[in-house]
């Protein structure tokens, strides 16, 4: 695109010639001429630069000529603050990206998505002498039940929320709306490096934790100091793994807890009742114990400490076997180790246990501040129809919100291990300070690792912090 500023900012501009009413007003309705008036939908998104949305909003300018897409690409250091900021000033965007776990905590600035929206779309109109003309379309918006049959069920049960769509104060009324969309469900895979499975004499990579575990005294190396020169896996601490609070969710739920209530009560520190005659524990407890194994020096799967560097710099450089990361991870791995031999795997799972799989993602949602809700919530469906959907996840190699995309995805040796998840891939956070949650797990990890408190306590005590985020 040019320099950087061009690539964060982006005025969608087709040189198309428009008229209305075949050069002038007469005979349009008033509700047409205001509907085609210039329109500018500012979008701010965090993850992409514009290219990955360019093929999609040329499309629907092509309909909508009179729109104007500005796109602005932050820093995700920066982007919150932005946010806020912007909102308190007024001069924020229209349509702006969230995580998955944003949701409940935004859900007071979004404007849920209307049944149907009302735009001015460009049609040519005569035969011999055509004309471009705007006519004004109602179009009706997905459906809960088409949303629910064609997206995969983790971002159904993230997007959709009782809301109130009263416009009488003293008369609420709740209805399950569809709040937020996604173009893309990421889900936890694990990247390996082949060459160090191959130098250990592992042929096969694991496909099960047990699995997982018997490789690790294989592939740990010590210096003559018996300091770590080679790591099998980067588990077992809070701070320096990435996503580790992932990881240890999915261990979690694989072993069969529930990590909260249907109103989105934590309640991973219970015994989940379907386990009641069979455990004498919670099952969270067995799931904590077995990660932070891993970085404990008493155990033969020791492999990982509080004073190794970030897990993603350790794998980079060679010297890491197993890394647990995103598909949004491969484009930067590929490009610091190119010449590395690497592998992509599902995440393991527990044997004999139904599969579980994480997922972490992106969707777009509307202000509640936006004087042209109906334009963006309409270039919103517009941009998760399947076409559409699908430019943008060939063009950023990530797998589709759509379950109807993924299986082409399937084979795909970058994208393929995590689309293949996407379907049993689950969340769980439905509070409104998803950073204060993530400390509470971070918290959690990081005091049973070095002995500080016993697992009871610690688990108890983030359960306690994560309720205190929940709204009843």
């Amino acid at each position: 695109m040019g320099n950087g500023r061009l690539r964060n900012i982006f005025i969608a501009v087709l040189a198309l010639s428009v008229f209305v009413g075949q050069g002038c007003t007469k005979g349009v309705s008033p509700a047409t001429q205001q509907a085609s008036r210039p329109v500018t939908l500012n979008v701010w998104g965090v993850v992409d630069d514009v290219d990955a949305y360019q093929a999609v909003f040329q499309d629907y300018r092509i309909l909508h000529p009179n729109v104007t897409i500005k796109y602005r690409r932050l820093r995700l250091e920066e982007y919150e603050a932005e946010l806020v900021n912007s909102f308190a000033e007024d001069r924020g965007p229209d349509i702006f990206l969230i995580h998955n776990t944003w949701v409940g905590k935004y859900l007071p600035k979004i404007t849920p998505m209307p049944p149907q929206t009302s735009v001015a779309v460009r049609r040519i109109t005569g035969t011999i002498k055509k004309s471009e003309v705007y006519q004004l379309e109602t179009n009706q918006s997905i459906t809960l039940r088409q949303y629910k049959n064609d997206f995969a069920d983790v971002a159904v049960a993230d997007t959709i929320r009782s809301v109130n769509v009263s416009t009488d104060p003293d008369k609420p009324l709740k209805e399950d709306r569809i709040v937020a969309l996604p173009l893309s469900v990421d889900t936890l895979g694990m990247f390996v490096n082949k060459d160090l499975l191959n130098a250990s004499g592992i042929a096969v990579i694991p496909s099960s934790w047990t699995g997982l575990q018997e490789t690790i005294p294989k592939l740990v190396k010590l210096d003559t100091l018996g300091q770590f020169v080679q790591y099998g896996t980067a588990m077992g601490t809070a701070y320096n793994i990435d996503r580790s609070t992932d990881i240890v969710t999915a261990l979690m739920m694989q072993n069969g807890v529930q990590m909260s209530l249907d109103d989105g009560t934590p309640a991973f520190q219970q015994i989940p009742q379907e386990l009641l005659d069979s455990r004498n524990e919670p099952p969270a407890y067995q799931a904590i114990s077995f990660y932070t194994d891993f970085a404990n020096p008493n155990k033969e799967v020791y492999t990982w400490n509080a004073d190794q560097p970030d897990s993603l710099e350790a794998f980079i450089e060679g010297r890491l076997a197993f890394f647990f990361g995103y598909s949004y991870h491969v484009p930067t791995i590929l490009a610091r180790a190119p010449k590395m031999n690497l592998g992509i795997a599902a995440l393991p799972q527990i044997e004999g246990n139904r599969v579980v799989n994480i997922a972490n993602y992106w969707v777009w949602t509307v202000s509640k501040k936006s004087t042209n809700t109906d334009v963006a919530w309409n270039l919103l469906n517009f941009m998760i129809g399947q076409d559409e959907m699908q430019k943008y996840v060939d063009t950023v190699k990530r797998p589709a919100s759509r379950k109807a995309l993924l299986p082409a995805q399937y084979e795909d040796e970058d994208v393929g291990v995590f689309a293949s998840q996407a379907l049993t891939a689950q969340t769980w956070y439905r509070g409104n300070d998803p950073t204060a949650m993530e400390q509470a797990l971070q918290s959690m990890i990081d005091s049973v690792q070095r002995g500080t408190e016993e697992i009871q306590t610690a688990v108890r005590t983030a359960q306690q912090k994560i309720s205190q985020t929940i709204e009843y």
